[in-house]
C-alpha cells in the first residue's frame, strides 16, 4: 500500500477520472431517463461490478496478455464497441417509439427493469478494454513492490478507484433522476434528452471501435 500522502493524491486523481464522463456514466443517464432513478441505481451497482471484473483481471495478469495480444484487444474492444452502438440505437428507437404510444394515447412500454439495468451496465464496463488500459497504466504508479506482494495492493486500489466511479455513477443516476421528474410533463424534452444519451453512447462507441491498443 501507498504511504497516506501517496494514498491522498491516487484517490484524488481517481475521483477526478472518475467524474470524467465515458460509457458507464453515459449508459446510467439513458438508462436513468428511460425508467427511472431505480433503473439508473441499478445499473451504477452493474458497472461498478464490471470495473471489478477489470480490477481481478489487471491482478491476475489478464489484463496485460489482453493490451499485449493484438487479436485479443480487438475482439474485446469490437464487441464492448457494439454493445455500446447497440444499446444506443435500442435506446433512441425507445425514446421515438414511447413517444408516439404517448401522442397516440396509448400505454408506454414497461421499463426494462433493475435486474436487466444491472446487467447490461456490467457488460458495458465489462467489454470496455479502455478500463483495462486505465488500471494498467495508472494503478501500478501508485504500487511499491518493495512494500509487498503486487497483487493485494493492486486490488486495494483499484477497488477504490471502482467505488468513486460507482459513486459518481450513482450521482448521475441521482441527478438524471430529477430532471426525469421535472420534465415530466414535457415527454418532448424527455425524448430529446433520451435520443441526445443514445447518440452519445453510439458516438462512444465508434470511438471505442476506432481505438488503437496502449504504445501502439
Amino acid at each position: 500500500m501507498p504511504d497516506p500522502t501517496q494514498f491522498a493524491l491516487y484517490a484524488a486523481a481517481a475521483l477526478l477520472l472518475a467524474v470524467t464522463p465515458g460509457p458507464g456514466l453515459f449508459y446510467v443517464a439513458a438508462r436513468t431517463l428511460s425508467g427511472g432513478r431505480g433503473e439508473g441505481v441499478a445499473s451504477s451497482l452493474g458497472t461498478g461490478l464490471g470495473g471489478m471484473v477489470h480490477v481481478l483481471a489487471g491482478s491476475l495478469g489478464v489484463s496485460a496478455l489482453v493490451l499485449a495480444s493484438a487479436e485479443l484487444f480487438a475482439a474485446l474492444k469490437l464487441a464492448g464497441a457494439a454493445y455500446l452502438v447497440w444499446i444506443g440505437v435500442r435506446t433512441i428507437l425507445a425514446a421515438r417509439r414511447d413517444a408516439s404510444a404517448a401522442r397516440a394515447g396509448d400505454a408506454a412500454p414497461p421499463p426494462v427493469g433493475p435486474r436487466r439495468a444491472f446487467r447490461e451496465g456490467v457488460l458495458v464496463e465489462a467489454l470496455n478494454p479502455k478500463t483495462a488500459a486505465f488500471f494498467l497504466a495508472f494503478v501500478p504508479q501508485f504500487v511499491d513492490p518493495a512494500a509487498g506482494p503486487v497483487a493485494p495492493a493492486f486490488l486495494v486500489l483499484g477497488s477504490v478507484s471502482v467505488a468513486l466511479n460507482t459513486l459518481a455513477d450513482v450521482a448521475v443516476a441521482c441527478a438524471a433522476g430529477g430532471i426525469r421528474d421535472g420534465a415530466a410533463a414535457r415527454p418532448a424534452l424527455i425524448r430529446r434528452l433520451r435520443e441526445g444519451s443514445g447518440a452519445a453512447m453510439i458516438a462512444l462507441g465508434v470511438g471505442l471501435a476506432l481505438a488503437k491498443r496502449p504504445g501502439h
